[in-house]
């Protein structure tokens, strides 16, 4: 157990009977949940990790062959659930980690009580009638980008993905972020992320789950929320009156009141 919880730099706050575990998406780490899980504590048990390659995990566990997909991921939040013995867990997971979660839960469905997706996407890439956001001919010039110049994908991206509507503050604490990330594995992370298609997988999922969708989401169009919300059996859609892709460090009070809505939020099979 002691090996998992160091190589995931997993943290522990409160000592509620329930437990959330928050998951942070690509070019973050657990820091980006600071002004929102405090709200949980009193009540909750919450969770907060690194997955392996991000943050002050363990890196030298990183191999590319088992992060290949988002599946890879998973296995990290599954190992987590495991380490903790956790059953019944509220999931919170940003962006991609909407979509690890998923996997996470389709694997080991006990495991989880209720998942909530921020700001999620199943395919980012335009797909015949599938409005994902993005044509080949942009992540070609991205990953471009990501290869040559990680600084300047960094200072191009993390305004974009946090929103132009958004402080300078806000955009800058994202850029930091990016910068402060490996460069050799956010380049795989982006990949894996990027092209990624989990939308076959959305019809299987039985647990309960919350589309969290964001106005003028560069990376998760409304397109792909309602998409998720229409294959999901059990999603309840929810639109938060905020712009970009972070309500997590733009908005948190709406994030957390979402939360919190959905968690007392009865559910019917």
């Amino acid at each position: 157990m002691t090996d998992i919880l160091k190589r995931n730099n997993v943290k522990i706050f409160g000592n509620g009977k329930e437990t959330i575990l928050f998951a942070h998406g690509f070019g973050g780490d657990q820091k980006v949940w600071k002004y929102v899980y405090n709200a949980f504590t009193e009540n909750y048990r919450v969770i907060l990790f690194d997955y392996v390659g991000s943050g002050n995990s363990d890196h030298s566990a990183y191999k590319p062959e088992l992060y290949n997909s988002l599946r890879g991921f998973a296995q990290d939040v599954l190992d987590i659930c495991a380490a903790l013995q956790l059953h019944q867990v509220i999931y919170v997971g940003h962006s991609v980690s909407s979509m690890i979660g998923l996997l996470a839960a389709l694997e080991e469905p006990d495991y989880f009580q209720k998942l909530i997706f921020l700001g999620p996407s199943a395919r980012y890439l335009n797909d015949g009638d599938y409005i994902g956001g993005l044509e080949r001919s942009d992540l070609d010039g991205l990953f471009e980008m990501l290869d040559n110049n990680y600084l300047g994908f960094s200072q191009m991206m993390a305004p974009a993905i946090m929103g132009e509507k958004n402080s300078l503050e806000k955009q800058e604490e994202l850029t930091e972020s990016f910068i402060a990330a490996d460069p050799a594995i956010s380049q795989n992370f982006a990949r894996v992320t990027l092209l990624s298609d989990h939308r076959h997988k959305l019809p299987f999922l039985t647990v309960p789950s919350l589309t969290v969708q964001c106005m003028d989401d560069v990376m998760a169009p409304e397109t792909a929320g309602q998409y998720i919300h229409e294959n999901t059996i059990g999603n309840i859609y929810l639109e938060l009156h905020t712009s970009g892709h972070c309500p997590h460090l733009s908005a948190p009070e709406k994030v957390i009141k979402a939360i919190k809505d959905y968690i007392k939020t009865e559910i019917f099979a």
